[in-house]
């Protein structure tokens, strides 16, 4: 939060800070913490923090600033960004000028620095079963093309799924669409809302702009959140089918 507070100078900043119910205390520590003046604004900045009482999942607690959004932009970002430049302005800026986007994000980098590979095509079958079983070498080719490996991404390129991770959107796109889709608890969720954002306008990746992300593959570790993103594949499956280019 605080290099987000530290690096955005262009443009004025309202960042929310929504505890999904933390069961061990933790958004009353970030209220705390945000009126005793621990996250140091800049003028035409406030910080707001909104504490749910309930655990609705990923997309339920990003709806909970819905109504609130009067920006023209507005990011969705993991807790674990950082921001290295002034990356929010760079974003905002871009898409003015381009007024078919209605989603971009930026290139994404671990902290050591070496770039992560996300996916960027529409979400598909056997390259989500590929990245958790990737013994299954006979579906590489399709997690290749998913990551659209051999096409050039040094320059902006649409794309078809904008990471949850970090995604900028325009807010009267995500207004339109209803925002994130409630349906899913966690997972695939990013990926719905780049489908109905594609209806709306175009999602572009800009390399040229990049964050840091500390990234871990959760799901390969853990059993119980495995179980939880093939019950989101079903769902986003049911409802968005599977057709030709999406197995």
């Amino acid at each position: 939060a605080q290099t987000v507070l530290e690096y955005t100078r262009r443009h004025p900043l309202t960042l929310y800070l929504v505890d999904n119910a933390s069961p061990d205390g933790s958004g009353a520590r970030l209220e705390a913490a945000v009126k005793g003046g621990a996250l140091s604004t800049q003028p035409g900045q406030k910080v707001e923090v909104r504490c749910r009482k309930e655990n609705g999942g990923f997309g339920t607690g990003h709806n909970t600033v819905l109504p609130e959004l009067t920006s023209d932009y507005h990011f969705i970002l993991n807790p674990d960004i950082q921001l290295t430049a002034d990356t929010l302005s760079d974003l905002a800026d871009w898409m003015a000028e381009h007024p078919d986007a209605g989603m971009a994000r930026p290139g994404l980098r671990f902290p050591d620095g070496r770039s992560q590979s996300l996916p960027l095509r529409r979400c598909a079958l056997r390259p989500m079963v590929y990245r958790q079983l990737p013994f299954l070498k006979f579906w590489e080719k399709y997690n290749r093309a998913y990551l659209m490996e051999g096409e050039d991404l040094s320059a902006p390129v649409e794309i078809e799924f904008c990471t949850g991770s970090f995604s900028g959107v325009r807010t009267s796109t995500f207004k339109a669409v209803g925002g994130f889709d409630e349906s899913y608890f966690m997972y695939v969720e990013d990926a719905d809302l780049t489908q109905r954002a594609l209806r709306q306008g175009l999602v572009y990746l800009l390399p040229q702009f990049t964050a840091t992300h500390a990234w871990h593959r959760d799901p390969m570790r853990d059993a119980g959140k495995f179980k939880m993103q093939l019950k989101s594949m079903g769902r986003y499956f049911k409802k968005w089918g599977i057709g030709k280019g999406n197995v």
